[in-house]
């Protein structure tokens, strides 16, 4: 019995029952493919009835020896305990070794962020009203307003935008589907770019097309954000995640309470949604000198 073989069975289960993104799949892919690689070239057991935690253990240490971060160790580990938790529910092992492996300690870095100035650098770098500049505008307002993983970006379809209601209807990790508001300015945005949709000759009903009428890719949204962070003299390195980040950030400056920031974003836990209560440290001390009456200056 070889390991490797429950592999796409396994990918199979996230991605239909568990409503996995294709970008979550390689992930999971790549980090369970590196740990069989590793059975094989130690001479390691790939029988999953034979494997234990020490093997596992074995493997977190090569990939230390390799120089590699905590945080990517502990994102492997993750895969590990997932896949083996599912050869368990499968009934193909008795015990789940991964259980018995501390994850490996790191601090977790600040998220980026960008300031409202750079945010609307962003924004405003694709001009003109050629069919692509006009999409791409929709694009970076959309994702600015909404907070919204790239991954929920290209997945939208022409029916998820509501205009009038001015709201998307997003699907999140997990096949949870969230209702998200979109700010006026990324409202004109749509407008503008559903006029000119036609134009670049759809093949089905995704929102966000490319030249061939199909819809983008994530990684070709991850490319246009970093070419139009230096067309907009942005100097920090962009990515869509780092305009969800700013999203986050922007709301908890101008008072937003945690809660409807972790709704508006879709996270299940609301520690992940904290994290952002760091950046926004200098806005909150600001109002605090503002509003304390023990805080202000004689």
């Amino acid at each position: 019995m070889e390991i490797s073989s429950f592999l796409k069975p396994f990918l199979e289960y996230l991605a239909y029952e568990r409503g996995a993104s294709e970008h979550t799949l390689r992930s999971y892919r790549t980090d369970l493919e590196s740990f069989f690689s590793f059975l094989d070239e130690s001479e390691l057991p790939t029988d999953p009835r034979v494997l234990d935690h020490i093997h596992l253990r074995l493997f977190l240490g090569s990939l230390a020896r390799r120089g590699m971060k905590k945080s990517s160790m502990a994102r492997r580990l993750s895969a590990l305990r997932s896949f083996f938790r599912w050869l368990k529910r499968e009934g193909v092992i008795r015990r789940n070794p991964a259980k018995l492996v501390t994850t490996p300690k790191f601090s977790k870095g600040l998220p980026r962020w960008l300031t409202v100035e750079e945010a609307f650098s962003l924004v405003e770098a694709p001009e003109g009203d050629e069919p692509e500049r006009v999409r791409d505008r929709a694009i970076l307002e959309l994702l600015y307003s909404s907070g919204l993983r790239v991954e929920e970006l290209v997945r939208l379809n022409v029916g998820d935008v509501d205009l009038r209601e001015g709201v998307v209807r997003v699907m999140g990790k997990g096949g949870k589907e969230r209702i998200v508001p979109v700010g006026r300015a990324a409202l004109e945005a749509l407008r503008a770019y559903l006029k000119i949709r036609e134009s670049l000759k759809p093949r089905d009903d995704s929102l966000f097309l490319n030249r061939r009428g199909r819809r983008l890719s994530a990684r070709w949204v991850q490319r246009r954000v970093k070419e139009y962070a230096l067309r907009g003299k942005v100097l920090k390195p962009v990515t869509p995640h780092v305009l969800r980040h700013t999203f986050a950030t922007h709301l908890l400056d101008a008072g937003a309470d945690l809660r409807s920031i972790q709704e508006l974003l879709g996270h299940s836990r609301l520690s992940t949604t904290q994290r952002y209560t760091h950046v926004s440290l200098t806005g909150l001390m600001e109002v605090y000198d503002r509003a304390h009456p023990r805080a202000k200056k004689a």
